[in-house]
């Protein structure tokens, strides 16, 4: 296991993805960012590819405070199909279920810090009347993340190659917008383009075409792992983005 624990961060930007993410849902009170803000006494740093949840097994709840990772399946043959990427500020076996079964693993696809959140979850299943606030913006992160899941269906299924790219990227620029880690045209994508083949089922060589053709279009600009949308509302329309909204 590339897991290891690590010493409290003092810092107080640690938590920050985790509390945007959640005050983005719901207005916390003092109380509330408080408790979110011990969450970071207990943390976790974690290699590249390491397994924080295997497919079938008990789900350890955390949230993720840095780095990104990903919900895949693997075929006996190799393939892997992704199902979401997992940003800072997103929860892992936080949600409506308590103590869930990993019905896909999540690996890690960076360097990634994760914070325990069993203090949390212990809070929210007594009722989530200490933190009434924050159990609502857990529960709307849920349906955050059911939305985010059907758009994504829908691209795989029925979006073209461009349509598909631009869709992600828009997703992207979205999520980590309301986590401070974008603004409102650039954004990091620290993403190999097999994985980004491996979202978003289609073959190295087709992300590689379609994203030259986004550069020669005008439509993005690549440097390193930094994108800049050029034409945000162009893209918007052509992919038809409609930003994921939770159920209330």
């Amino acid at each position: 296991m590339n897991a290891r624990l690590t010493q409290p961060i003092r810092e107080p930007q640690l938590m920050q993805p985790v509390f945007r993410r959640l005050a983005s849902l719901a207005v916390m009170s003092a109380e509330e960012e408080q408790l979110i803000q011990r969450l970071s006494q207990r943390s976790e740093d974690h290699s590249p590819n390491t397994f924080l949840v295997t497919e079938g097994e008990a789900v350890r709840p955390r949230f993720v405070v840095s780095g990104w990772a990903c919900r895949q399946r693997m075929l006996p043959d190799g393939r892997r199909q992704i199902f979401s990427l997992v940003l800072p500020g997103d929860a892992i076996g936080v949600g409506s279920q308590p103590r869930p079964l990993g019905s896909a693993s999540t690996v890690a696809l960076t360097r990634l810090v994760t914070v325990d959140a069993s203090g949390l979850l212990e809070t929210l299943e007594r009722g989530g009347g200490e933190a009434p606030n924050l159990a609502t913006a857990v529960r709307l992160q849920a349906g955050l993340d059911e939305a985010l899941l059907l758009d994504h269906v829908v691209r795989l299924g029925r979006q073209t190659a461009y349509e598909r790219v631009a869709h992600l990227l828009l997703e992207l620029q979205a999520r980590l917008f309301t986590i401070g880690l974008a603004d409102a045209v650039n954004f990091p994508l620290p993403l190999t383009q097999e994985t980004l083949a491996d979202v978003l089922g289609l073959s190295i060589v087709h992300v590689n075409r379609t994203l030259q053709q986004l550069r020669r279009e005008k439509m993005i600009k690549l440097a390193g792992f930094k994108v800049t949308l050029l034409e945000p509302h162009l893209l918007a329309t052509i992919a038809d983005y409609r930003s994921a909204r939770p159920r209330t």
